[in-house]
């Protein structure tokens, strides 16, 4: 899917979140925006797209129309209750009165499917010159450790520090909403670990040897006893 179109540099990093039913066209969109310099975020339907918007801020969603369940529409209405953040609305409706519609929902534009991935992330990056980004921190400091949210990266002294997947999940999560308690359910949801609580607690065990100078007493990443995980950078 290679083409000429160019890339944003690591600190713009805007992170999207592709809401859509369809598996492939999930994994194509998460590819083809990563490659194009973007943090992305998937999700099967409302629900799914609803809890992570609860634990991360998104620079725009991409937003299929026809899901099961509650449908692109109704789930765009009932973000713009509360949130502004931009929505681009995939539908394989074409009519005019379908257009006109999404937008009354809160949509910030409409793309018809079948698309190219291109003209996507051209409306994408038109959208996101308009629309101020959500507030994240450049990088949150662990003692002598750094993490740069925006490039998923962890340094300690200046030294990278190899993040999986999922701990580099855990650790956005948490540090955008630092000093927050986040319960486990939660930040399975937004990791995709295994849904056991277990699974993440293993997760935050291996996070805490490559941040906690004694891991066995946390100074960073804190356990709330019956809540969940917090954490509290310098």
């Amino acid at each position: 899917m290679a083409d000429s179109t160019p890339t944003l540099t690591s600190t713009d990093a805007p992170h999207i979140l592709v809401v859509d039913d369809d598996d492939r066209i999930r994994d194509l969109l998460r590819q083809y925006l990563t490659e194009h310099g973007f943090v992305v975020t998937i999700a099967s339907d409302a629900a799914d797209a609803r809890t992570r918007i609860g634990l991360l801020q998104f620079d725009l969603l991409v937003l299929d129309l026809m899901m099961p369940g509650e449908s692109g529409l109704e789930f765009a209405a009932s973000i713009r209750e509360t949130n502004t953040v931009p929505i681009l609305m995939l539908t394989a409706m074409a009519e005019p009165g379908d257009r006109i519609t999404g937008l009354e929902q809160g949509a910030d534009d409409y793309l018809t499917k079948p698309f190219e991935p291109r003209e996507l992330l051209l409306r994408i990056q038109s959208i996101l010159r308009r629309v101020p980004g959500p507030s994240v921190p450049d990088e949150v400091s662990l003692g002598d450790s750094m993490f740069v949210p925006a490039r998923g990266e962890l340094l300690r002294a200046g030294v990278p520090i190899r993040l999986t997947d999922v701990e580099v999940a855990l650790l956005s999560a948490l540090a955008e909403r630092s000093g927050e308690i986040l319960s486990r359910d939660e930040l399975i949801a937004v990791t995709g670990a295994d849904a056991s609580d277990r699974a993440i607690d293993v997760q935050v065990t291996r996070l805490r040897r490559k941040i906690e100078r004694d891991p066995k007493v946390p100074r960073y990443l804190q356990t709330v006893r019956g809540r969940g995980y917090v954490l509290k950078p310098d």
